[in-house]
């Protein structure tokens, strides 16, 4: 007996407003917010099909959800954004299946619906904004003031985590190295990229009204997108990972007794 094929589900994220921004920024905003159940025409198709012949050609979805906020031009990277699912109607194209397998571009999509944004950042999308929303903040003030602390005890205990690894956990490197690995295969290159700039932004904000040196910043900003890619990927590697990624023997005992 012959399977039927899965439904294949295509999202496009947009900022808050709803409006796909290289739309906005070609000066052609389409609202993805305001056409819900619409079918909604490209306003400048291109002619040399699919290439880009101004800032907005065609429109971009994408199959693999972890991967909708790649190449939307949004910037600066912020949150929230929105999440919409659609259906690609008429000819579609690629630039190049082998590179792009869950991309697709066409000029005319049906906007089926708006689903959760936190979807977009990955499978475990929901923890990694309760660690950037609920736990970056506190915890960046404790980092920075470890590191002015001790600015040269802190220096070589980081070279020791990136380095080094033991029967507790492994390098810091080689477990950044194996989140990225997994964050391609997972086809959530975007998501991760995304949260990590988010787990920085909420860095700067918790250590605006301190006195935190640059390295401080810095010290913290690692341990910020270590959290958060731990976060991510919680239920695909084990503790020996996890904890490599999280810095956990960086803390000072006092730090992690609390």
């Amino acid at each position: 007996m012959a399977r039927t094929p899965k439904p294949v589900t295509w999202y496009i994220a947009t900022p808050a407003d709803g409006i796909i921004e290289l739309s906005r920024q070609a000066g052609t905003p389409v609202s993805l917010a305001d056409t819900v159940g619409e079918v909604v025409d490209h306003p400048n198709p291109c002619r040399n099909k699919w290439f880009d012949e101004s800032t907005f050609s065609y429109f971009r979805m994408v199959k693999r959800v972890g991967e909708a906020l790649e190449d939307t031009g949004i910037w600066p990277l912020t949150w929230p954004v929105r999440l919409w699912i659609v259906e690609p109607l008429g000819e579609t194209g690629n630039w190049g299946q082998g590179h792009y397998p869950y991309r697709l571009l066409s000029h005319r999509i049906r906007v089926l619906e708006e689903t959760d944004a936190y979807r977009a950042l990955g499978a475990a999308g929901r923890d990694v904004l309760d660690v950037v929303q609920q736990q970056i903040p506190e915890q960046a003030v404790r980092w920075a003031a470890d590191w002015d602390a001790d600015p040269e005890g802190m220096r070589q205990r980081e070279w020791n985590w990136a380095q080094c690894d033991g029967r507790a956990c492994g390098s810091g490197r080689w477990a950044q190295s194996a989140a990225a690995a997994t964050s391609h295969a997972r086809r959530e290159s975007a998501a991760q990229t995304w949260i990590e700039h988010l787990a920085r932004r909420a860095v700067d904000q918790a250590l605006a009204d301190t006195d935190a040196s640059m390295y401080a910043y810095s010290y913290a900003y690692g341990r910020a997108t270590g959290h958060v890619v731990a976060a991510q990927h919680q239920a695909r590697f084990d503790a020996y990972v996890l904890d490599a990624l999280r810095g956990t023997g960086l803390d000072s005992p006092a730090a992690v007794a609390a």
